[in-house]
């Protein structure tokens, strides 16, 4: 149902938020609504999605100033400092997005089988943050369950940017993603969250179909 004029109005009291709200019909859709986080804390988190939508993404997110500021990365995080990883600047999501791993219903935006695939905490290697992604070179360190060390997001034009290893003792040549595949959270495949969460037929086949192309050590 399409929104009314009125209702597109009021989203702008979500302030960063309003394009994330205006994507979406909470009535509809299990992700959390969107509203700006608590105050800065000490420790910032950062957390990974993998995401069977369209195609098979990850959503790259980092906490700041109250959002999750969002990329997604069509073939997920390398540990490889030699791979460029191309990642395209979203809408910025709530922290509670953070929880959420579960099933977006077919005809809503995003429609297929979410997955917390890594998260934790990071934090900047910059004085600034907000200098640093206007300058579009934003450096910082990850403290995640897969995912760790120093890494740089630099943006080449608009929205698009690249997401780098930097070279430290946790650089590798190891594809995370196909060694890694499983939830941090559940354990479960894209598959056993999308069967669990009562994901349509077609939905579960694309997820099952994901889970074959990463599969790895741990599946």
């Amino acid at each position: 149902m399409k929104k009314s004029r009125s209702q597109e109005t009021d989203l702008s009291r979500f302030g960063r938020l309003a394009e994330y709200n205006r994507r979406r019909r909470f009535g509809v859709t299990p992700e959390p609504a969107g509203k700006v986080g608590r105050a800065q804390k000490a420790e910032l988190e950062f957390v990974v999605q993998k995401h069977r939508a369209s195609r098979l993404h990850y959503d790259f997110r980092l906490e700041h100033d109250g959002v999750m500021l969002s990329w997604a990365v069509p073939k997920g995080p390398s540990l490889d400092p030699s791979i460029r990883r191309f990642a395209m600047q979203t809408e910025d999501h709530p922290i509670d997005y953070n929880q959420f791993e579960g099933v977006i219903p077919e005809g809503e935006y995003g429609a297929g089988t979410v997955m917390i695939w890594d998260r934790g905490t990071w934090e900047p290697e910059v004085e600034d943050v907000d200098r640093a992604l206007a300058k579009g070179d934003l450096k910082f360190t990850l403290h995640g369950k897969k995912l760790r060390g120093s890494w740089v997001l630099v943006r080449m034009r608009e929205r698009q940017w690249l997401l780098i290893k930097h070279r430290d003792k946790i650089a590798s040549t190891v594809d995370i993603t196909a060694a890694k595949p499983r939830s941090v959270v559940s354990r479960r495949t894209l598959a056993g969250i999308a069967r669990s969460a009562g994901a349509s037929p077609r939905q579960l086949a694309q997820a099952q179909e994901a889970d074959a192309s990463s599969a790895g050590p741990d599946r």
